[in-house]
């Protein structure tokens, strides 16, 4: 049986961050989904698609391992997707206790709503402050990202 499992976010944009788990988490599953979502709590920067694209060009450059699958998910509950492509897994970046109260809510609702179990991992200390917030502030002022986003994505905003 396939071990299938998916790293949901909005990923606008991807950062470093976000490429160390999916690049650790990579090498646990036989299979690994990275899922771009829609967070109506946010305004985004990017397009959806962009965000696609700019994640597959990131895992490409970074060479990371596996069968990385990479996806935007926009319509039911995402434990719905987990089921269409047979998920037992999401994992999740885990920067501080404030991301640990907001997922743990979720992760208890979609083990009761699915059997979806999610794994939470820590980040690499390197990355553990960087979000996506931080990044579209600092580009949007005019500050040098180039520390915490992938060189695609750097190259995407000096456009």
């Amino acid at each position: 049986m396939k071990r299938i499992a998916v790293v949901p976010g909005s990923f606008d944009p991807v950062t470093l961050g976000h490429l160390d788990v999916v690049g650790r988490a990579a090498g646990l599953f036989d299979e690994l989904h990275v899922l771009v979502v829609h967070n109506p709590g946010k305004t985004a920067l990017l397009p959806i698609a962009q965000r696609v694209s700019l994640i597959e060009q990131s895992i490409a450059e970074a060479q990371l391992p596996g069968t990385i699958v990479v996806t935007s998910w926009s319509v039911g509950l995402l434990v719905d997707y987990c089921t269409d492509v047979g998920a037992s897994v999401l994992v999740k970046g885990i920067r501080s206790q404030v991301d640990v109260a907001y997922e743990t809510p979720m992760a208890i609702v979609n083990r009761d709503l699915a059997g979806v179990e999610t794994i939470f991992m820590l980040p690499n200390p390197a990355h553990a402050h960087v979000s996506s917030s931080l990044v579209r502030q600092v580009a949007s002022l005019g500050g040098d990202v180039s520390p915490y986003v992938p060189s695609a994505v750097y190259r995407y905003l000096q456009k």
